[in-house]
């Protein structure tokens, strides 16, 4: 995640702070070093975490802002975040495709090329883990505002609930980062930032929607990460099991709504699938990932003009 916004450092859910300071150690980690050092190594990340606050530039904080001066803007009338379809199963996706870590206490889900009904698509296995799958991009979300993409959620945990903490999972996510300007991050979502950077050693982006499928929470659901506010998950579908769904979301329209402010680039683009809350295991299949210009429809008295008859 370190390259870039949206580094979808992005995590899916990306990053939670820890409530007790063992709580967080997965089955594998609690089973690998005793809990002193593990409440020792988290307290330590925080100390970290607070000088890092204090002493690096505000603007190294984001993983974003070097996306930003790297990469040049996705032209066109269409952007092909994510072309699956045109990969090999087996082998690697078409561009420059990284996992991001959620926390490093917590076992990673796996990723990769399968062939599927419609073809070559992406397949995120999750068994009481956590971490996403991502690749950095460069998007103005004003000129191609509308999402499109497809998944098949094949196995999902018993109960997932974006609203409850322990329920928090989901076999299927689609999560877009954002740059942003850092001056508007209050002390609690630096310190969120910090924290991430010292226990993982990545940064975040600015900013990150998780568009997410649910079997509890309703459609239009839209919900804050427990750490920071710049974490915002919106349900897009619930309960749809075995069968291909196309989405389509409007991500100018949705960030103006998560966040109450006005989008900056979009900086990556990923998938994420986990149970690392449930302990359960979840399965799900990801299409080709796109971004477009808005159709513009006739308003006023150009709606009610009859259309043009072609010439000869």
């Amino acid at each position: 995640m370190e390259e870039g916004h949206a580094q979808p450092a992005v995590s899916g859910r990306v990053y939670r702070a820890p409530t007790p300071p063992g709580a967080l150690a997965s089955q594998t980690w609690t089973m690998a070093l005793p809990t002193r050092l593990l409440s020792n190594a988290v307290a330590l990340a925080y100390g970290l975490a607070l000088a890092g606050c204090a002493g690096v530039p505000a603007d190294e904080l984001l993983g974003s802002t070097a996306i930003v001066a790297e990469l040049p803007y996705e032209r066109g009338a269409l952007v092909e975040a994510a072309r699956f379809s045109a990969g090999h199963p087996g082998g690697a996706p078409p561009g420059a495709w990284n996992r991001f870590v959620v926390s490093p206490f917590r076992t990673k889900s796996e990723y990769r090329l399968v062939e599927s009904g419609p073809g070559v698509v992406l397949e995120g296995r999750a068994d009481g883990s956590a971490s996403g799958f991502y690749r950095r991009i460069r998007i103005d979300p004003v000129r191609h505002p509308v999402l499109e993409w497809r998944w098949r959620v094949l196995q999902p945990p018993a109960h997932t609930d974006p609203r409850v903490p322990s329920h928090d999972d989901s076999p299927a996510r689609v999560i877009v980062a954002f740059h942003g300007d850092i001056a508007r991050l209050d002390i609690g979502e630096r310190f969120a930032l910090s924290l991430y950077k010292a226990l993982t050693g990545e940064r975040m982006p600015y900013a990150i929607i998780m568009y997410t499928w649910s079997g509890d929470a309703p459609v239009g659901t839209i919900t804050p990460n427990l750490s920071t506010g710049k974490i915002q998950t919106i349900v897009v579908e619930r309960g749809g099991i075995g069968k291909w769904q196309e989405l389509r979301r409007n991500v100018l329209e949705d960030y103006r709504r998560a966040f109450g402010e006005e989008p900056w680039d979009i900086v990556a683009v990923g998938v994420m699938t986990d149970a690392s809350n449930t302990r359960e295991k979840a399965l799900a299949q990801y299409g080709d990932i796109s971004f477009r210009r808005e159709e513009r429809r006739p308003t006023g008295i150009e709606a009610a003009l009859p259309n043009p008859t072609p010439g000869p």
